[in-house]
C-alpha cells in the first residue's frame, strides 16, 4: 500500500499536469475562435473530439466554414493535416496508399509503397458519403486499429491520428449514407448551423479586407498528447457514471428503462458510453475543472448518441426526432 505522502504528491502532480494542459487547451480554443467566427458549440465540440483521442462527423450544408475549421485546428494544434475530396470515382488506395514496382539501377526490381493521404495526423474526409460504400470501408480499419493493411503488409499511421468528416444534409442525390458500424467509429456527430447575425458581419470585414485573420499554433503534438493522456486519467464521480450507463440504456429498446424505447428501433451499443466517458472528461478539461459533473454528460448527450440510433416507424409518423428523444432522455438524468 502506497503511503499518505506518495498519494499526496501523485494527486499535486496531476493537479499540476491539468493546470498545464488546461491552460494550452484554452489558448487553443482562443486561437480557433480568432478566425472561426459564431461557431462557438462546433469548436468546443470538436476539441472534445480530439481531447478524446476520437473523430468527428461535421453536418451543416455548404458555406459554414467545415472545411477552414479543420484546416485551422490543424495548424493551432500543430498537426500535420491533409484533406481527401470524397468523389464517386475515389479508389481506396488513393486514400491507403499502394505498392509500385520500381526498378533500380542494377536491373533489380522491387515493390515500394507509397502512403496514402490517410497517413496524417489529421485528416479531412470531405464529403465523405459521395465516395462509394468500397471507399469509405477504407478508412474503418484505420479510425478503430490506427494501421492500415496493404498487400498484407501492416503499415501503423501516425500518433495521433483523427478523422474530421465532413457531409452536406441537403443534397443527398448520388451518395452513399454511411453505414451504422462506420457511424459508430464517430465519436460525436457535431452540426453545424448558420451563425448569428453579428457573427456573419464579423466573418464579412474579416474575409472580403486587404488582409484576412490566419490562424497560429497554440499547441505542440507532445501538448495535445499529454493533454490525451490526462483526459484518460481525470476522476470520474459515481453519479455521472451511473448517469451515462441510465442514458445509454434508456436509448435501447427492449430494456425497460424509459418511456421512449417504444419509439426507439435499434439504439447505442457500449462503444457510445465509451465515447460519453472520455467526452465528459475532455469538456471538464476544456472548461477548466478536473472532473465532469452530469451537466457535461447533458450537453454531450445529443452529438454522442444521435448518430448510434434510429427511431420506429410510427415514431417517425408521429413527427419524433432522434434529437428530441435524446433531450427527453437527458432531462430525466437531473
Amino acid at each position: 500500500m502506497s503511503a499518505p505522502s506518495e498519494t499526496f504528491d501523485l494527486d499535486q502532480m496531476i493537479i499540476r499536469n491539468a493546470e498545464t494542459a488546461a491552460a494550452h487547451v484554452r489558448a487553443a480554443r482562443a486561437a480557433i475562435s480568432s478566425v472561426i467566427f459564431g461557431q462557438e458549440t462546433v469548436v468546443d465540440q470538436a476539441l472534445v473530439t480530439i481531447l478524446s483521442g476520437g473523430h468527428a462527423l461535421l453536418v451543416g450544408v455548404p458555406g459554414l466554414a467545415k472545411t477552414k475549421l479543420v484546416e485551422t485546428m490543424g495548424t493551432v494544434l500543430g498537426l500535420d493535416a491533409r484533406r481527401v475530396q470524397f468523389t464517386p470515382d475515389l479508389m481506396p488506395s488513393d486514400i491507403l496508399g499502394a505498392e509500385v514496382l520500381e526498378e533500380s539501377a542494377g536491373g533489380k526490381r522491387a515493390f515500394r509503397f507509397i502512403r496514402g493521404p490517410v497517413f496524417a495526423q489529421l485528416l479531412m474526409a470531405d464529403e465523405i458519403n459521395r465516395a462509394s460504400p468500397r471507399t469509405q470501408s477504407a478508412l474503418l480499419q484505420a479510425m478503430q486499429e490506427y494501421h492500415v493493411t496493404v498487400a498484407g503488409e501492416r503499415h501503423d499511421l501516425p500518433k495521433p491520428f483523427h478523422v474530421l468528416a465532413t457531409q452536406n444534409p441537403l443534397e443527398q442525390e448520388g451518395t452513399y449514407p454511411l453505414p451504422e458500424a462506420q457511424l459508430d467509429r464517430f465519436i460525436m456527430e457535431i452540426d453545424v448551423d448558420y451563425p448569428d447575425r453579428d457573427a456573419e458581419r464579423r466573418i464579412l470585414f474579416d474575409t472580403t479586407g486587404a488582409e484576412e485573420t490566419k490562424p497560429r499554433a497554440a499547441m505542440s503534438v507532445e501538448d495535445l498528447m499529454a493533454a490525451q493522456r490526462l483526459v484518460r486519467r481525470l476522476p470520474v464521480g459515481e453519479s455521472v457514471v451511473e448517469a451515462i450507463l441510465t442514458l445509454v440504456r434508456s436509448a435501447r429498446p427492449g430494456t425497460g428503462e424509459s418511456e421512449e424505447q417504444r419509439f426507439i428501433s435499434w439504439g447505442p451499443g457500449p462503444r457510445a458510453s465509451q465515447a460519453l466517458m472520455l467526452a465528459v472528461r475532455a469538456r471538464a478539461l476544456l472548461d477548466g475543472r478536473y472532473a465532469p459533473s452530469l451537466d457535461d454528460v447533458v450537453a454531450l448527450a445529443e452529438p454522442v448518441l444521435k448518430h448510434r440510433m434510429a427511431l420506429s416507424f410510427a415514431a417517425r409518423a408521429e413527427g419524433e426526432t432522434v434529437p428530441r428523444v435524446i433531450r427527453r432522455l437527458a432531462a430525466k438524468l437531473g
